[in-house]
């Protein structure tokens, strides 16, 4: 079951203007754009998701307010441009891939069950998870798992990657993959916190998205469309996602930071939905002038 990460907080620092026009730049399961409109009158509301089926479950909210855009957010810019949307009142980034996303085993994001390598956010464009471990060059695999999965030992994954590819062994599913990973980085004698193919997990699914370079975009079309005094809130759930919203809101002398430090979750969501526990919030203001 999808639960809204850091509901409340989200609406709070969005500061919603009954009237006003805000985007949901990853549409999920509809539960924040649910709340969204529900703080609006006569106000409007624009929801980006990159994966198809989104479309469905904003056609199930029945709300003539509610405008989906079946694209990723970093073509916010053109798609607003498109729509006559020339200044937001405030935009909601949720960033990541959602629990309903992992829990559709065919998408290959879990490797809780057996499945193809796919993990794209749009399976019906660019290169899978697998087309990825196939044909990327040695020191491309490596760089894909120590800048996005901060894994150490990334070049030697990347050459046990290649040996498997050129002996026609390469793992196709998720739990082959998972198990590869975990035989050849499990230490032995020690108890990991986390299964050892989760960061190449991560890596992957973020290189197979192009994640952080959707994100630096993203978050530029977004800070050039807000009013003054429009509100950009964002969630991510690891340090890369996080070191970029940080950098972008802090650098931009257009923006009034709102959260000093980032904003996470309450014991009480944390022990409910466990998808909150690395969620952290972080807003800003745009300035008059």
């Amino acid at each position: 079951m999808h639960v809204s990460v850091l509901l409340a907080e989200s609406l709070e620092y969005l500061h919603l203007q009954p009237e006003g026009t805000y985007v949901d730049a990853t549409f999920g399961a509809g539960g924040h754009s649910a709340a969204i409109l529900a703080g609006l009158s006569a106000g409007k509301l624009i929801a980006f998701d990159a994966d198809p089926s989104a479309r469905a479950r904003a056609d199930a909210l029945h709300d003539p307010r509610l405008h989906f855009v079946h694209a990723n957010f970093r073509e916010l810019d053109a798609h607003l441009g498109a729509l006559g949307v020339h200044e937001i009142d405030g935009i909601l980034f949720d960033l990541g891939v959602s629990s309903m996303q992992l829990d559709e085993r065919e998408r290959g994001f879990s490797f809780s069950q057996s499945a193809p390598l796919d993990m794209r956010m749009n399976p019906y464009t660019g290169r899978s998870a697998y087309d990825v471990l196939a044909h990327a060059e040695e020191s491309e695999l490596a760089d894909i798992f120590y800048q996005y999965g901060e894994i150490r030992e990334s070049r030697r994954l990347a050459r046990a990657i290649v040996a498997r590819r050129e002996a026609g062994k390469l793992p196709t599913t998720t739990t082959d993959f998972a198990a590869f990973i975990s035989g050849l980085m499990q230490r032995t004698g020690r108890r990991e916190r986390t299964h050892p193919a989760t960061r190449a997990f991560q890596a992957l699914r973020i290189a197979v998205n192009d994640e952080l370079g959707s994100l630096h975009e993203g978050l530029a079309a977004a800070i050039a469309r807000l009013r003054a005094g429009g509100r950009i809130v964002a969630i991510s759930f690891h340090s890369l996602e996080d070191r970029i919203v940080k950098q972008t809101l802090r650098g931009d002398e257009r923006l009034h930071v709102l959260t000093k430090k980032p904003i996470g979750a309450s014991d009480a969501e944390s022990a409910e939905n466990l998808r909150s526990r690395s969620a952290k919030l972080r807003a800003a203001e745009k300035k008059a002038g």
